[in-house]
C-alpha cells in the first residue's frame, strides 16, 4: 500500500481522534482534570473539529487510483467519532445542561455516520475498479 496525502490526512484525524478520547478517559470530562490541560471546549475545537475537516478533504483529494486504505480509515475515523456521541449522550444523563450535550453528541453521530458513508463509498468504489 503506497501512502500519500490523503492516508495522511487521514492518519493524523485518527491520531487526533485517539487522543480527545484517551484525554476524556482520563478524566477529562471536567476542565482539565485528563491529561490535556484544555476544557471540553478547547478540546473539541483542538482534537475533534479537525478530524472532521482532514477526512472530509481526504476523500475529495482522492480520485484515483482507488483508495482502499483510505476507505477503511475514514470508516475508523466515523467510528471514533460515533462513539464520542454516544459517550456524549450517555453523559449527559448526568450534567445539567443536558438538553444542549444530547444536541451536540447525536450531531457528532449525524457527522460520524457521514464521514463513515464516505469510507465505504471509498472502498465500494475501489473494490468496483478492481473487478
Amino acid at each position: 500500500m503506497s501512502f500519500s496525502l490523503p492516508h495522511i490526512l487521514s492518519g493524523i484525524s485518527i491520531m487526533l481522534l485517539v487522543i480527545y478520547g484517551a484525554d476524556v478517559i482520563a478524566g477529562g470530562t471536567t476542565a482539565g482534570n485528563g491529561f490535556l490541560p484544555f476544557n471540553a471546549m478547547t478540546r473539541g475545537v483542538v482534537f475533534g473539529f479537525p478530524p472532521v475537516i482532514l477526512s472530509i478533504i481526504a476523500f475529495f483529494m482522492s480520485k484515483k487510483p482507488p483508495y482502499k486504505g483510505l476507505g477503511i480509515m475514514l470508516v475508523i475515523t466515523g467510528a471514533l467519532i460515533i462513539i464520542g456521541g454516544a459517550i456524549s449522550i450517555s453523559s449527559a444523563l448526568k450534567s445539567e445542561n443536558s438538553a444542549r450535550m444530547i444536541g451536540e453528541g447525536g450531531s457528532l453521530i449525524v457527522v460520524g455516520v457521514i464521514i463513515a458513508v464516505l469510507g465505504a463509498i471509498k472502498i465500494k468504489k475501489s473494490q468496483a475498479s478492481v473487478s
